[in-house]
């Protein structure tokens, strides 16, 4: 069986074309007509309530070098933090304690990449991307509709991260562009223990996932298609028959390589678009979207929090009555089965720095509450909402099918059947 622990979740960077739906023109005549930053617009339809942004660490070094080829230097020089970048901070678990055991970064720092950087470290670039992504939130939330305040506070903003020190750095990055490195106090950055985090698909925290998940994986690359073209790009790279890669392993480094300015095989000039299309096919094998129980053991916990979050809000009931924003560093792996269970996957590979941002509204007129999903700054029409500003009970129903409480998901995860009712 393959290590999950290194070929998924956390760390990889379906085949179910949903296409990604982009909302350009609404109905005059609707009662939701009205423009993308109507919630910026103090006269608008609606006001914004809640903010909550799942979004993809910035650019890092590569998981592993493609085999048998010319490797890159990956110099820590590419891993120094921009000043502009720096905040004071601490990551604690989630209920303000010590930072829990990190067994992913400890099995990065096995080994050493060529140049003398760990695998999986954030560099430069990307540190930026997510410090772009904040002032991207700044100009939204606080510059245009002072949504939020202009100096972090910890009663509006809840910060969470996998226990992964490029996604932590990630969370600090975008905090400093959101807020120009103006904090009153420490920001907190909380994190999880392994066995329990929500913020990918755990093969280490449930059974089933991992049954399921490690058959799909070993399968993947065995897919005829799939299997022709692998052969043909190892035979071009000349990589030994012996070695085990895969697309998504190629496509990683090739990424990485190329967002750095670093040299790539010439062979892969031809091959690019033929990699990253293996890759998403690979992936959608492996999460399988047409069956739901994946899904939901997935993203299901994660589904279910966001949904908490947003009735918290609406019924008064948050133990942090003043929470406006919640942010959540994740992965590609995050990202991924987050938008297969909202029908909006493109079939394309997130790229760092992703995110996808679910905003709680609330009509001014009739108080009825609604959500807007964007992708990557653009607004997303979701399949069952009748609009881009979407009927909390239409996105519900929507999501109703994926999200799980943390009980059922234990249950699910220790069941040996598996099987959840259609």
């Amino acid at each position: 069986m393959r290590n999950l622990w290194t070929k998924a979740g956390v760390f990889g960077s379906v085949s179910m074309a949903f296409g990604s739906m982009l909302w350009s023109q609404k109905n005059p005549d609707s009662d939701q007509a009205s423009s993308p930053s109507d919630e910026t617009n103090p006269s608008s339809s609606y006001e914004l309530k809640l903010v909550q942004v799942l979004f993809r660490h910035g650019a890092r070094t590569p998981l592993k070098s493609i085999p048998d080829v010319m490797e890159a230097q990956w110099v820590p020089t590419l891993l120094e933090p921009p000043a502009h970048t720096q905040i004071n901070y601490e990551v604690t678990d989630l209920n303000g304690g010590p930072r829990p055991p990190a067994p992913v970064e400890d099995s990065y720092r096995k080994n050493i990449l060529n140049g003398g950087s760990f695998p999986g470290q954030l560099t430069t670039v990307g540190m930026q991307q997510l410090y772009e992504l904040g002032k991207r939130l700044r100009t939204r939330y606080v510059e245009e509709s002072s949504f939020l305040s202009s100096t972090f506070n910890p009663a509006e903003v809840y910060v969470r991260s996998t226990n992964i020190v490029r996604t932590i750095e990630s969370a600090k990055c975008l905090v400093a562009g959101l807020f120009q490195q103006k904090e009153k106090e420490i920001v907190p950055i909380f994190t999880t223990a392994s066995e329990s985090e929500i913020l990918y698909p755990n093969y280490h925290g449930c059974k089933l996932l991992k049954i399921l998940a490690s058959h799909r994986w070993a399968e993947s690359s065995t897919l005829p298609d799939i299997a022709t073209d692998l052969q043909s790009i190892q035979s071009a790279l000349g990589i030994a028959a012996h070695q085990h890669i895969d697309f998504i392993l190629i496509r990683d480094d090739m990424v990485a390589r190329e967002t750095h300015g670093l040299p790539c095989p010439s062979v892969l000039d031809t091959w690019r678009t033929k990699v990253e299309q293996r890759a998403v096919d690979m992936i959608c094998h492996v999460y399988e979207p047409s069956k739901r129980e994946n899904l939901q053991l997935c993203v299901g916990p994660l589904m279910h929090k966001m949904l908490t979050n947003i009735e918290g809000k609406l019924q008064g009931t948050s133990s942090e009555p003043k929470r406006k924003l919640f942010l959540y560093s994740a992965h590609d792996t995050t990202l991924i089965p987050c938008l297969m269970a909202l029908g909006i996957f493109d079939m394309k590979w997130p790229p760092y720095a992703a995110d996808i941002t679910v905003e709680l509204h609330q009509h001014r007129q009739t108080n009825k509450p609604f959500v807007k999903v964007s992708y990557i700054d653009q607004d997303q029409l979701i399949p069952g909402c009748s609009g881009v500003y979407c009927p909390l009970d239409e996105f519900k129903k929507v999501l109703s099918s994926y999200s799980l409480s943390s009980d059922l998901y234990q249950s699910l995860c220790n069941s040996k059947e598996g099987s959840t009712k259609p």
